[in-house]
């Protein structure tokens, strides 16, 4: 139940080709007595979890991120995965799912922003798929209500969508058929209504379902489309405006404070006030042109090289607050989602930071 949730708020397919979330170790039956939620999974966290009796660490990166051909304990990795194993502890992570929902990772960075219609910055394709079936006018409301109620027909803040147009099907039931309407051996002529509606493609087992349980006819004429349209409400990162315009210097004072960070590596400033900020939790180098086409003035992320400073060009400014630290606040983000839906569950957050890089002050 709780990881049907979870994926539920963040579904797998919203994950990117590269990344491995979902349960990695673990039986996914098992009931969970209590669960530890950090943002990485390290040997700290597995012995902060036999201590504190938690059967399932929740975490946002994924201690594996390739095939392990050896449980050795050689590499920190395998230690975790042998600790966890070895103590009955299952092992979730919600990584790059969680960074493309609209409420996810990228949100809760808008929300302590304070960043205002803050939308996706660069929507995924290939989630959405079209149904287009046939049913009998008469029996069109019923069908048409079940296949919403199942998931069919929301786009953006739209939902009950659909198209349709009547026309007249054709059939002839032959030998060993029970057909709706008409009579074997011969040519009907039925009034029929043509529908039309999307989907996401995780919900077309509900969809399908719905369709087949509420469809009058023995035999169910229906197409399947898969679609190249983006869907807007999941993608990579997220760009919205601030309630008012700042000069960069206030503004980088402004994010330190908000974001809870110690030092922010940035481009010169561009000269303009800023306005329309873009986010990316984590690794967001790959969203610079797509927050330059934004409009952007500018952009917080992590782990920018050198030299990609300067893809900048002065477009915009790039402040890089560090990859912990833009994700720091994903930890509360779960125990929230986590809460909401099961208010009585023993739900902790780790003790630990996590966070591999130091900073030396002089």
């Amino acid at each position: 139940m709780l990881i049907k949730h979870l994926e539920a708020y963040a579904p797998l397919n919203y994950q990117e080709d590269y990344d491995n979330s979902g349960l990695l170790t673990g039986n996914p039956d098992q009931e969970v007595t209590a669960a530890l939620v950090a943002l990485d999974c390290t040997e700290v966290i597995v012995d902060e979890a036999i201590a504190k009796g938690c059967n399932l660490i929740i975490t946002h990166h994924p201690i594996v991120f390739k095939g392990l051909k050896k449980f050795t304990g050689k590499t920190y990795v395998e230690r975790v995965i042998i600790k966890a194993i070895k103590n009955n502890i299952a092992l979730y992570a919600i990584h790059t799912n969680l960074d493309s929902v609209q409420n996810g990772v990228n949100g809760v960075i808008c929300k302590k922003l304070g960043l205002q219609q803050a939308k996706i910055l660069n929507p995924k394709a290939g989630i959405l798929k079209k149904l287009v079936t046939f049913c009998p006018t008469r029996h069109l409301p019923q069908l048409r209500e079940a296949l919403f109620a199942a998931g069919a027909g929301n786009i953006s803040n739209y939902s009950d969508c659909s198209f349709n147009m009547e026309g007249v099907g054709t059939f002839k039931a032959n030998e060993g058929t029970a057909p709706f309407v008409g009579e074997h051996g011969q040519q009907h002529h039925e009034p029929e209504t043509r529908i039309e509606t999307i989907f996401l493609i995780q919900d077309e087992r509900k969809v399908l379902l719905a369709l087949l349980e509420n469809h009058p006819y023995e035999e169910v004429a229906y197409d399947i489309y898969p679609l190249e349209n983006k869907l807007n409400t999941a993608g990579s990162g997220m760009v919205g405006w601030l309630e008012e315009e700042m000069e960069a210097e206030d503004f980088l004072a402004f994010v330190k404070s908000r974001m809870k960070v110690t030092v922010i590596r940035h481009t010169r400033a561009t000269g303009k006030k800023i306005k329309k900020v873009a986010v990316c939790g984590g690794s967001g180098s790959f969203l610079l042109n797509n927050a330059i086409a934004a409009g952007a003035d500018a952009f917080i992320t992590a782990d920018f090289k050198y030299h990609e400073f300067f893809d900048a060009d002065g477009k915009l400014m790039i402040a890089d607050i560090g990859h912990f630290e833009s994700e720091q606040f994903t930890s509360d983000l779960l125990i929230d989602i986590i809460r909401e839906k099961f208010p009585n569950f023993a739900i902790r957050l780790t003790e630990h930071n996590t966070n591999p890089i130091n900073y030396y002050f002089i």
